[in-house]
């Protein structure tokens, strides 16, 4: 393994998901990889774990466990059109839909004393009841 912490064709996870921007910081990438939410094959990994093309790295963000394919091994943070030639999204459309419903949910129940929902929230809440 060299200094910049690739072996021959391998990054560390917790790289490569803030590389593709999985995470916005490498740091939310290393402690989901402590916190046991990235998996490969149903392990859980470290965040110095290696990975390599072909790898199906699964990342749980509760509600939803998405799915991602490792195309091309990278290490530096990529531009947000570039992302996919580095990976491929194989979340089911249900996982998707799950955390949708769950930011909708979000304002559909308001807490006593949260004050005026604002414009955005406003027209969820519309959307959601049919006034839209």
């Amino acid at each position: 393994m060299g200094k910049s912490g690739e072996d021959a064709n391998g990054t560390r996870i917790d790289k490569w998901l803030w590389a593709v921007r999985i995470f916005k910081t490498r740091s939310q990438a290393t402690e989901a990889c402590r916190r046991g939410r990235v998996t490969i094959q149903d392990v859980p990994v470290k965040p110095s774990r290696i990975i390599r093309e072909g790898d199906v790295v699964m990342v749980r963000r509760p509600p939803s466990l998405y799915s991602y394919r490792v195309l091309q091994v990278v290490e530096k943070r990529q531009p947000a059109k570039a992302v996919e030639n580095y990976m491929e999204d194989i979340t089911p459309e249900e996982e998707k839909d799950k955390s949708k419903h769950q930011n909708l949910m979000i304002f559909a129940r308001r807490e006593r004393g949260a004050g005026r929902p604002t414009k955005k929230e406003r027209r969820v809440i519309d959307k959601l009841t049919g006034k839209a």
